[in-house]
């Protein structure tokens, strides 16, 4: 495990992962040892010099709450079979050396969403492919995070709409992007 990986990852469901000065550098051996150690889940961000990360499991309203919003997604568009779109769950979409973020849904809307090729990291290089048309994130123990950090970088890989979903408040926050790059 790399040294940035051990200072930042949290030992314990009971801590509460922070907010670490880091390189973009640091993010790479972050993924590489979340992808060796537990490649199914690890929720990772980056932020122009500041990381983020979080490879502890989901809890269960967490769990069924993403798989509700999969489930309502799939089931808005089985009503309307004219309209295209990829739902990618548990994607790391990134603008190299700058952002990074693992949103628990990403869709995209349309036939071009991304694909991977051999050789390739298995995140969403958005300066190789177009941004996603909605990014959620269901918050059960992270809301301010996800209402301030994750919102900023959201807005600045110029993600057009982000929802939160607030599970002990029991409500879903949308933000939609302005002209001026904000929410």
């Amino acid at each position: 495990m790399s040294t940035i990986a051990q200072r930042i990852i949290r030992r314990s469901s009971d801590e509460v992962p922070v907010w670490q000065i880091a390189t973009w550098n640091d993010y790479l051996a972050c993924c590489k040892t979340a992808e060796i150690e537990q490649p199914e889940h690890f929720k990772i961000y980056f932020n122009q010099g500041y990381l983020y990360i979080d490879m502890d499991w989901e809890g269960i309203d967490h769990a069924r709450v993403r798989e509700l919003i999969t489930m309502l997604i799939a089931f808005w568009f089985s009503q309307h079979p004219e309209q295209s779109f990829d739902c990618l769950g548990g994607c790391v979409l990134e603008k190299p050396n700058q952002r990074a973020a693992s949103p628990d849904q990403v869709l995209y809307l349309g036939s071009n969403s991304p694909r991977w090729q051999e050789g390739e990291p298995r995140r969403i290089n958005l300066r190789q492919w177009h941004v996603p048309n909605l990014v959620c994130g269901v918050a059960d123990t992270t809301l301010a995070t996800d209402l301030d950090e994750k919102k900023q970088i959201y807005a600045a890989l110029e993600i057009p709409e982000y929802w939160v979903i607030d599970v002990s408040g029991a409500r879903v926050v949308a933000f939609a992007r302005q002209a001026d790059g904000r929410y």
